[in-house]
């Protein structure tokens, strides 16, 4: 296939249905499929599309580049040519795509991936069979039942949709390590414990996805808190927060609104850094755009000043407080906090505090409640005490009534993967710091399960030294049994394990990746496209992403390797006999993710569980099938499903219009006073001068797993790039493209200078996950009461390494948005 032209897809082409694989707003894509020696023509009539390329189309007619196409093969070694172009139908994105979508077609079939189970043979790796490979996980893994007991089985493991996840794989994963295994020490990809990011509003009676995208648009404000949704949630930023901005919904309030003020829509930013969302939206409409620029770390004390002066101001719904919520007046009094004492910790001017105040819930004329949407993402998900700050946050949001079932309200997380869980409840319930553990030296089997760790966890430097050095332990043995059985590899591993310290670790992913460097034993999985896949994003949108084509050599979804993982091991305790251990591996008779979903969304082995299955469907998620989500295409249903009606699954567009998810229905206030940094951040807070914030960049995904195979993207980003101040890096002798050292107790790390004047003095913003430059070696080990990490609050000094070559071969104009 040529890269300088597209190959339009024939009238013939196969057209199939798929959700991006990235961001939780989870854009609608069509797949079209067709032999490679065939090919469209140009008029509209001859290529799938229905367009009309003879001549110049249209703005907007579609998007259609190089990366949306590639040639795939089959298991019977049929190639065809794929084309993955934006579904202009889909409410969500409207045709729009992001970078990260728009290169879909170019991740599928890469010649990197895993293809076969790979074994460590002590100083090489070795493809092997899926019984080999499934006969040492099972063999070991039954060994640590029979012996020390499953606490000593440990998993870091997606919780969410999208790629690598979704409800089939999260239900097969969940099922095997909490139903079969009874593994208490568990972790999510991105916490060191099984937990929710969320605790606090849940308990307050509010799940965190309880809008609809179309609120954004109506909304009179929004505040975007500790989130950049251009670079993290692109198409829900351009197709419904921007327009918005932009005036061109005020048709849509009036009519939604018809006895209220309407006017352009505000937008407040929390942040201390001025991200290039912010940009974007100060150059469309710079009156309407407020920008909070808070000192890192004092979300607390901001929302609980400007929820004392609404409050003092009378700003608030006093009815709806009296009918549908309790604890107001003790929140009130716990986080009494003036707009002075507010201004003095937070930094932002009193006047600053007022004017945010009164864009978000000062009555409007008429006396009519603003409609304030509240966005809110990382920066206080993985900041200072999570629990404590959306506590606080959910306080004010609660007393001005901006969560209930009023439309152009609620208090939502942006998201980063699409959402897709169905799990049975943890065996034990317990917060189980996993990262302390290991590095303690507990736990005797580790599994990396579609994740990157050791660029992803918080005090990775500590986390990875001890991975390494005890997986080491493993390797030595494995070396020595080279020659012998698969039982005696088994037995050379257990003793490793048992008896000197050793670790035995699994990665389960679609690549080699880092983590291949401690692991023993490497499981190749598949993503959507090679396997059917049910995720919701931002909105609770469920949608069907189906299969077009095979992945490559023996690689399956995730729910099938689980169920490989527990027939195996009830196949070894059925033959010894043991009965009992055997029916806790019961119910994985699945062969198709189909099957899976069933088993787990649709409830039906809730008895293999005892009962009791935690999923985002909910109650009704057994209306759902495959048939009924592939006939509503990319537009999918809102969950809940409140019924299925001449063949349409009807869904529902805003939570909590009567009730709110506590036991008595009430949405509960929760005292949340200011009590300043945890022990180790201020610890490296009063010892090194930079705060080390991070987050994402717009054209790369999550920990880069897809573009470390890409040559481009390598090029673009070689290196974890770290904004700095122009002055800070004067000072140091630093220039853009020169390698730098961050370091503090924790750890030290490198990252290639990005000299920008928006970053202020310092501070520095240095991009999360990258293979790289990991940020995290010089994160604390901070986390909240329940286990949540502090991710972004860190200290660090920077010094120059060496000039290196990345100047030469870099782009460092700056990544603002300027009109």
């Amino acid at each position: 296939m040529a890269n300088d032209r597209i190959v339009l897809p024939p009238v013939n082409a196969q057209k199939t249905n798929m959700t991006c694989h990235f961001c939780i707003v989870g854009c609608g894509y069509h797949v079209y499929k067709w032999p490679e020696n065939q090919e469209g023509g140009k008029a509209p009539h001859q290529n799938a599309l229905g367009l009309d390329f003879r001549k110049q189309l249209p703005p907007f007619s579609t998007i259609v580049s190089t990366t949306q196409q590639a040639v795939v093969t089959d298991k019977h070694g049929r190639r065809s040519n794929i084309l993955i172009v934006p579904d202009k139908e889909c409410v969500v994105n409207q045709g729009g795509g992001s970078v990260r979508g728009l290169h879909m077609a170019s991740y599928m079939q890469k010649e990197s991936r895993l293809k076969h189970p790979r074994i460590h043979t002590g100083d090489q790796w070795l493809e092997t069979d899926w019984n080999q490979a499934l006969a040492i996980y099972a063999g070991v893994t039954k060994k640590v039942l029979d012996g020390k007991g499953s606490r000593e089985i440990g998993f870091v493991t997606f919780d969410h949709g999208g790629a690598g996840g979704g409800f089939e794989n999260t239900w097969g994963s969940g099922k095997l390590m909490f139903t079969a295994l009874q593994a208490p020490m568990t972790r999510i990809h991105n916490r060191q414990s099984y937990n929710s990011e969320c605790h606090a509003t849940r308990e307050m009676g509010i799940m965190e996805l309880n809008n609809s995208y179309e609120d954004a648009e109506v909304a009179d404000c929004i505040m975007a808190i500790g989130t950049n949704p251009y670079e993290t949630q692109t198409n829900y930023f351009l197709m419904h927060w921007l327009p918005n901005v932009q005036g061109t919904t005020i048709d849509k309030k009036k009519e939604w609104f018809k006895d209220e003020e309407v006017g352009e829509g505000r937008v407040i930013f929390v942040d201390p850094r001025k991200t290039a969302s912010i940009a974007i939206c100060e150059a469309t409409a710079p009156d309407r755009v407020l920008h909070l620029d808070i000192e890192p770390g004092t979300d607390v004390a901001l929302f609980n000043g400007l929820f004392t002066y609404v409050v003092d101001q009378g700003w608030i719904d006093r009815d709806f407080i009296a009918r549908r919520t309790k604890g107001f007046d003790e929140a009130v009094k716990a986080n009494r906090m003036s707009l002075e004492e507010c201004s003095k910790i937070t930094g932002v001017s009193v006047a600053k505090l007022k004017q945010a105040a009164e864009w978000a819930y000062k009555p409007k004329a008429g006396g009519k409640l603003k409609r304030t949407m509240h966005g809110y993402e990382k920066g206080i998900i993985w900041g200072n005490d999570n629990y404590a700050i959306q506590s606080s946050l959910l306080d004010l949001v609660i007393a001005t009534h901006n969560v209930g079932g009023r439309r152009g309200t609620g208090c939502v997380r942006m998201g980063g993967h699409q959402e897709g869980y169905a799990r049975p409840p943890h065996p034990t319930g317990e917060k189980i710091y996993l990262d302390q553990e290991i590095i303690a030296g507990k736990g005797q089997t580790l599994t990396f399960w579609g994740v990157s760790t050791f660029q992803t966890t918080c005090n990775a430097e500590n986390f990875r030294e001890a991975v390494l050095r005890r997986a080491n332990i493993v390797k030595e043995a494995m070396q020595k049994a080279r020659g012998g059985t698969t039982a005696q590899v088994v037995d050379a591993i257990y003793d490793a394990i048992a008896n000197k310290g050793g670790l035995f670790v699994t990665t389960i992913n679609l690549y080699p990746h880092v983590m291949e460097d401690a692991a023993h034993l490497q499981l190749p999985a598949v993503h959507p496209g090679e396997m059917n896949l049910t995720s919701m994003n931002g909105e609770r949108r469920l949608r069907l992403s189906e299969r077009f084509m095979d992945p490559p050599g023996s690689a399956k979804p995730d729910c099938l390797i689980a169920a490989d993982i527990a027939n195996t091991l009830k196949a070894l305790y059925e033959k010894e006999g043991n009965a009992k251990m055997a029916a806790r591996f019961k119910g994985f008779d699945w062969k198709t993710e189909e099957d899976a979903f069933n088993d787990g969304f649709r409830l039906q082995g809730a008895a293999d569980v005892g009962g009791e299955i935690h999923s985002q469907g909910g109650d009704t998620g057994h209306l759902a099938t495959y048939a009924l989500l592939k006939a509503a295409g990319n537009n999918g249903v809102q969950l809940p499903i409140k019924e299925v009606k001449n063949g349409k699954l009807i869904g529902t567009e805003v939570l909590y219009t009567d009730k709110f998810g506590t036991d008595d229905g009430l949405a509960h206030f929760k005292p949340s006073p200011w009590k300043g940094f945890f022990k180790p951040v201020e610890g490296q807070r009063a010892k090194y001068r930079f705060w080390v914030n991070s987050g994402r960049i717009n054209e790369a995904w999550q920990s880069m797993y897809h573009d470390y195979y890409d040559a481009g993207m390598r090029e673009r980003w070689p290196m974890a790039p770290v904004e700095m101040n122009p002055d800070d890096a004067r000072e140091l002798g630093i220039a853009s493209g020169d390698i730098v050292e961050l370091f503090n107790d924790y750890g030290a790390t490198y990252a290639m200078a990005y000299v920008t004047p928006e970053a202020k003095r310092n501070q520095v913003f240095m991009q999360f996950g990258h293979f790289n430059g990991i940020q995290g070696d010089v994160t604390t080990e901070a986390v909240d009461r329940n286990v949540v990490p502090d991710y972004k609050h860190t200290w660090a000094n920077i010094r120059k390494v060496t000039s290196g070559t990345y100047k030469a071969t870099v782009s460092f104009k700056s990544r603002q948005y300027k009109a």
